[in-house]
């Protein structure tokens, strides 16, 4: 996936091409406030099928979401109010990365050194209201 515009009603839409075409499950979501980081989380948890509804993370620094039978299908990651990498690493982040579920992380700049090379990049620029641009940076 190149660089692409969207609609926010497309959001489902792009969720899906994202899973489809991500090389791995760690995906780094970058974009100022309000660029859509929660709301594409929110459409790729339920585009895999999560028994419950995304919210962001923001005060417990993780969401987990699992299907029907309880097993896990994706971490939902919000760094923004983390002071520094050992904050992550307490809360077992590295156990995370060895998971075999999704791993969604907002703010993934605040924990560089912790991410694994083949991270993907989700780039998500504000245009307006109702648009959106995303971009996929696969090493």
């Amino acid at each position: 996936m190149s660089k692409r515009t969207f609609q926010l009603k497309e959001i489902h839409e792009i969720a899906k091409t994202v899973l489809q075409k991500a090389p791995n499950k760690v995906l780094c979501l970058y974009g100022e406030m309000g660029a859509g980081k929660t709301t594409l989380v929110k459409a790729m948890v339920k585009e895999l099928g999560a028994a419950d509804v995304a919210n962001s993370p923001t005060f417990g620094l993780v969401n987990e979401y699992s299907d029907k039978n309880n097993t896990p299908l994706a971490y939902h990651f919000d760094f923004y109010r983390l002071n520094d990498e050992m904050e992550a690493l307490d809360m077992g982040f590295d156990d995370y990365l060895n998971s075999d579920a999704w791993l969604f992380i907002e703010w993934p700049d605040k924990i560089s050194s912790l991410l694994p090379e083949d991270a993907v990049g989700v780039f998500l620029h504000f245009i307006d209201e109702n648009t959106r641009s995303i971009e996929l940076n696969i090493s």
